[in-house]
């Protein structure tokens, strides 16, 4: 009667092993929700408002002076190669024959023997003698056939033999003198001559070298004015007037040197004329400027050197009843930022500009709403409508839209 108390046993003996572990995992489930509860959560702080801030200019409107600028270099107006017309060794070298050499007009630069064509010019003038005694001669003669015609002691072919005669005696005359002239004007030109002031740009020949006739000598420049070659834009060209006729007024400009940028170093002359055709690649107009005296040798001034690169600033038109808006205040070419005054709100806006230059940006007057300030600090964003705190001029460290100052103060006070 004992067999029926085993299966009892095991089955009791399996429902403990399963009870101990789910009792273990249902107070384990308990104590954590337990603890959980009790754990103190710090409060989620409250989220800063953005306050958008920016510094403002007044918007006045103006009469704005045009002022053109443009890249050119300097160069000579006349620029000649000296060279021998005749030929022989060089016998003499003017001091001011030198590269970078002042010279003035008239001043014999190089001198070339001159002992040949002082001997050509002796015997130039003995011919010259020997035809005029002939023309005396061949004159007495045919004026003493004309008188014996007349008593018919000579015959008429004889008189116009006499006749022929003078005349080739005096054609012989002028042959010999233009001979002469010719010699007097090679002697001549064993000299050579500075044609104007200017300055030795190149030398080529010196003492004891052998010039042949037209053989080159050296360049040289001249130094009374110079010229400068400026590139005008399409868009340039409408707010300058530049000068078509020698009649037409001249405009100013102002040279700075495009290297060694410096306020001291400036040159002033005037736009006399422009060329007739626009460049083919750019459809650029040359005006052509020009400068006095541009090595200070009067003035005192410093020199304006030829191949100089210079920056030129051109005197162009007055635009009437203007905003001239800071360029940096300016974003993507066209748009600007504009506060009410009243309300303090931003107010987006694009512009289309009339002229603008490194500094400004010109707009009609018309554009821009009456009771408006300029935004002038660069800003994240900027909606339209949104209120913005005005930066006082005093505070030149904000810059940009500052809201970290603003939430720690909220949460400060909190």
């Amino acid at each position: 009667m004992t067999t029926p108390a085993a299966p009892r046993s095991n089955a009791a003996g399996v429902l403990l092993r399963l009870a101990i572990p789910c009792a273990i995992l249902v107070g384990g489930w308990f104590g954590f929700a337990e603890l959980a509860r009790h754990i103190e959560r710090p409060p989620e702080p409250a989220s800063a408002k953005a306050v958008l801030r920016s510094r403002v200019a007044d918007v006045d409107v103006v009469d704005f002076p045009v002022v053109v600028k443009t890249h050119a270099v300097v160069q000579a107006h006349n620029e000649v190669t000296l060279t021998s017309q005749v030929s022989g060794t060089v016998v003499k070298v003017s001091p001011s024959f030198e590269v970078g050499a002042y010279f003035t007009s008239g001043e014999v630069l190089v001198e070339i023997d001159p002992r040949d064509y002082e001997t050509a010019l002796s015997i130039a003038k003995s011919q010259r003698a020997a035809a005029k005694s002939e023309l005396k001669l061949a004159k007495l003669v045919e004026e003493r056939k004309l008188r014996l015609i007349e008593s018919n002691a000579v015959s008429q072919g004889e008189v116009d033999a006499a006749s022929a005669s003078r005349e080739q005696a005096e054609a012989n005359v002028a042959l010999a003198e233009t001979r002469m002239e010719q010699a007097a004007l090679d002697l001549q030109r064993t000299k050579i001559v500075a044609p104007f002031d200017g300055r030795v740009k190149s030398k080529r020949i010196g003492l004891g070298h052998l010039a042949g006739s037209n053989s080159p000598l050296g360049e040289v420049f001249a130094i009374d004015f110079v010229e400068v070659r400026l590139p005008i834009s399409g868009l340039q060209r409408r707010f300058l007037d530049l000068p078509e006729f020698a009649e037409d007024t001249p405009l100013n400009v102002t040279l700075r040197d495009a290297v060694g940028a410096s306020e001291d170093a400036l040159w002033r002359g005037t736009i006399v004329r422009t060329e007739g055709l626009l460049d083919e690649d750019s459809r650029d107009l040359f005006a052509i400027a020009r400068v006095n005296d541009p090595f200070g040798r009067q003035s005192g001034a410093p020199p304006l050197r030829i191949g100089q690169p210079v920056v030129a600033a051109i005197e162009g038109k007055t635009l009437h009843d203007v905003i001239a808006l800071p360029r940096a205040a300016v974003r993507q070419l066209d748009q600007v930022i504009l506060v009410d005054r009243v309300d303090q709100t931003l107010l987006p806006l694009k512009v289309a500009p009339l002229w603008s230059d490194a500094e400004h940006v010109i707009v009609p007057s018309s554009v821009i709403p009456t009771g408006m300030w300029l935004a002038t600090t660069p800003m994240p964003y900027a909606p339209e409508g949104a209120r913005i705190e005005i930066i006082p001029n005093a505070d030149v460290n904000a810059t940009i839209a500052d809201s970290t100052a603003t939430a720690s103060d909220k949460n400060a006070t909190n």
